[in-house]
């Protein structure tokens, strides 16, 4: 079955959009969030004040947004952890068995451990990339010169 296009729609008869028709532009809103931004507009202060003074007369729904705006939650905050040095594959799966016994001694959450484990193998990939690399080098100088 062929798809036909709507001209008016911008779209196919599948409901895709046509090619060469990406949709909306970028960064336009949908008309119920325009209509609800153009009803608040210029009362922001007014809403501010009037949910700190819930939240002081103890609303727990509006003590809870008014102390997540000031101060809301860390995303990602530095690590304290002895990475043992890494110079090689062997000292990387030494690394791995540092975060390990770190995750099951409680001193790293298992999400921190995933991060560090991360960077872990990407060192690990680096050396493996570096280490191939000067392999396929030497064997290229040895039939070059052969």
């Amino acid at each position: 079955m062929a798809t036909t296009y709507n001209r008016k729609s911008g779209r196919n008869s599948d409901g895709t959009f046509a090619k060469g028709n990406p949709g909306k532009p970028h960064g336009s809103r949908h008309k119920a969030t325009q209509a609800t931004l153009a009803l608040i507009d210029g009362e922001g202060e007014a809403l501010t004040r009037k949910a700190i003074d819930m939240a002081l007369a103890g609303d727990s729904v509006a003590l809870r947004l008014c102390l997540e705006r000031l101060a809301p939650p860390k995303k990602d905050a530095p690590l304290r952890f002895h990475l043992p040095a890494m110079d090689g594959a062997e000292s990387a799966a030494a690394a791995m068995g540092a975060i390990l016994a770190s995750v099951a001694k409680g001193d790293l959450t298992p999400s921190e451990a995933g991060a560090l484990a991360g960077i872990v193998e990407g060192y690990r990939k680096t050396l493996e990339l570096t280490e191939l690399e000067a392999r396929i080098r030497a064997r290229e100088e040895q039939h070059q010169y052969a």
